[in-house]
């Protein structure tokens, strides 16, 4: 159970560190434009653009603002992975973000705000990085706890873009990994119920389950639905609703594509009979 339990919260903390990457992939494209004009200023026959480029979007506030952060430049330090390895990746990203109408009209704007910056960068992330596939197999390689992780800690990362305050400069909190103690707590006491409870939980699915043998529902639905079960038993001041709807929605990310329509059936079903029998309230 300990080595188990030690392993989710392993994979959670993985999760984190995600966030603090693809933080650092906004200045890291950015320094890679900046780069790419000191080239061009050296070719042999420079154009007039080549000499006096339009800095606009390497002198970004936001990216600056990121690149000076105290909380990701501790993470930076410490990590193994570096986006300046890859290159080819952050070229192709460059290139799609310059021809894209998103950052002509930023770059032909007369306007020069940090509101302006930072809302850039929040379009640009939900177009070009929010739903990437080189950006997805480049994360499976460096990691196999990324696999699934990816579109729930792009919605962390849009929301850290939108709080972000040109007052705080360096200081800006980042989110926190938990949200507090309580929250590590209820993962825990969520992971202990789900194993303790195995037994019930499998129980009530296969005598709520009409003309369906358990040994042949997909594997995933049952995870699921036992954790769905255990969290019901476990928090009684969650809502069962909230319950139901969160994990109906888990299961159409993690399963099958009739799965929760199924899961969500089989759970209405089996809150039901909780109540008839006073294990949950009404």
């Amino acid at each position: 159970m300990k080595a188990a339990e030690d392993e989710v919260f392993f994979s959670l903390s993985k999760a984190y560190d995600l966030y603090r990457h693809l933080l650092l992939l906004m200045p890291a494209v950015t320094h890679y434009s900046a780069d790419r004009i000191e080239f061009n200023r050296t070719k042999l026959r420079p154009s007039e653009e080549d000499l006096n480029p339009n800095t606009k979007f390497i002198d970004n506030r936001f990216v600056a603002q990121l690149r000076s952060n105290e909380q990701l430049q501790k993470f930076a330090e410490k990590s193994k992975i570096n986006w300046v390895d890859h290159s080819d990746f952050l070229r192709s990203t460059l290139d799609k973000i310059e021809a894209s109408d998103i950052y002509k009209g930023y770059m032909a704007s007369s306007e020069s705000s940090y509101e302006e910056d930072r809302e850039l960068w929040r379009k640009l992330y939900k177009a070009f990085i929010f739903d990437n596939a080189d950006l997805d197999t480049i994360l499976e390689d460096l990691s196999l706890y990324w696999n699934d992780d990816k579109p729930i800690v792009d919605t962390f990362v849009l929301k850290t873009i939108k709080r972000f305050d040109e007052k705080e400069g360096s200081e800006c909190a980042l989110l926190p990994e938990y949200k507090d103690l309580d929250d590590m707590d209820f993962t825990r006491k969520l992971f202990r119920s789900a194993i303790a409870n195995a037994d019930v939980c499998r129980t009530l699915m296969s005598e709520n389950s009409k003309h369906w043998d358990m040994s042949r529902l997909a594997f995933m639905d049952v995870i699921i639905m036992q954790i769905a079960i255990s969290e019901i038993l476990t928090f009684p001041n969650i809502p069962v609703s909230v319950t139901l709807n969160e994990y109906v929605e888990i299961a159409k990310y993690y399963s099958t594509a009739k799965s929760s329509s199924f899961v969500n059936g089989l759970l209405d079903t089996i809150t039901k009979k909780l109540r008839e029998e006073g294990r949950i309230d009404k």
